[in-house]
């Protein structure tokens, strides 16, 4: 199989929102070398610390991905719902007051008519069920009746569905702050462990960090084709997004979550699909093997499917990996999480 090499791509400056990065860890501390307190043999377990906080704060990062999802669901579906309820009430009162007129001109002449009394009630089922005469009503009389009636209940059926999605939408919205405080909280308890390292050790955090960026820029791809158009056009359009930030809950155009990266990805290839990664797990056929895997098919990582990202080739993944990190391209081996399936989307 023959290889490329995609040519090395200019050192790109960006602003993230996260104050929690590795890049914003590796400022020098203003404090001489000299004063920098003993090596803590405890230091290890710390950055372990930090690392598992990260790894936390995006997975709970997909978890407020699905409660936005849901929310912004929930309100579309409360405007649509109280737009139609206000157009049908229009509706309603244009009718009454045609009615009333005919009324008006009624009880001037002498008296009005049993099925306008019906249209004026305030209560048009309570006055049917007192009506014994209804033989005296027309044919047409009787089915504008029964049009207005049916309105009505309908004007009804929609407020009340708008007030059962209303009270939905501030659970979830209720839901997504809890969420939000979480994924803060645990950052923040991150840069608090961060700042316990030496300057030499946030340093080499940092140093890490940029060589996994670096090596991204020379990576082997090979030259395997996607397994279809739509695919390869997601996959473009995720490769020219290398080099941006990791933001949770962010899905681009410059800067990216996980399933923030792959959801705008297909967007850009005209194809919609779920938001997180645990319904991106479902978005389309089951691929089991790594090695049946195409450029620009999904990979599902981790046990509860909190990550995705875009198989590359060459066992590579393309991904927004965690705080403080670039979208990248990174081993799927070395890449620290389980891998669990493949996902071709159609």
């Amino acid at each position: 199989m023959a290889s490329h090499r995609r040519p090395k791509q200019p050192n790109r400056p960006y602003t993230t929102v996260l104050s929690v990065t590795a890049a914003a860890a590796a400022v020098v501390s203003t404090q001489s070398a000299s004063a920098d307190p003993l090596p803590d043999p405890n230091k290890k377990g710390v950055q372990a610390q930090i690392d598992r906080l990260y790894e936390e704060a995006t997975q709970a990062t997909e978890k407020y991905n699905g409660a936005k999802e849901k929310a912004d669901g929930l309100q579309e579906q409360v405007d649509s719902l109280q737009d139609a309820a206000a157009r049908k009430q229009a509706d309603l009162n244009e009718f009454r007051d045609q009615l009333g007129s005919v009324a008006a001109a009624q009880y001037r002449s002498g008296g009005l008519d049993p099925s306008l009394q019906l249209f004026l009630s305030a209560d048009p089922d309570a006055y049917l069920d007192k009506v014994s005469d209804l033989d005296r009503l027309s044919t047409q009389q009787a089915g504008r009746l029964e049009q207005f009636l049916r309105q009505q209940r309908d004007l009804r059926q929609q407020r009340d569905q708008a007030a059962t999605k209303l009270k939905d939408l501030k659970d979830t919205r209720k839901e997504l702050g809890s969420k939000k405080t979480l994924i803060q909280g645990k950052l923040a308890e991150a840069q608090r462990l961060l700042n316990t390292l030496t300057a030499e050790e946030r340093a080499e955090r940092a140093a890490e960090e940029d060589r996994a960026n670096r090596s991204s820029e020379r990576v082997d791809l090979g030259s395997e084709a996607s397994a279809s158009q739509r695919t390869a056009a997601a996959f473009s359009a995720a490769k020219s997004r290398v080099g941006k930030p990791y933001v949770w809950g962010a899905a681009g155009p410059n800067s990216f979550d996980c399933s923030g990266l792959t959801s705008w990805a297909f967007r850009q290839a005209g194809v919609t699909i779920p938001r997180t990664s645990q319904d991106q797990a479902n978005a389309g056929t089951r691929i089991n093997s790594l090695s049946a895997l195409k450029p620009g098919d999904l990979i599902i990582m981790r046990t509860d499917l909190s990550h995705v990202g875009f198989y590359a080739g060459n066992g590579q993944i393309l991904h927004s990996p965690k705080p403080g990190a670039q979208v990248r391209y990174e081993s799927i081996a070395r890449s620290g999480m389980p891998f669990m399936w493949g996902v071709r989307v159609s």
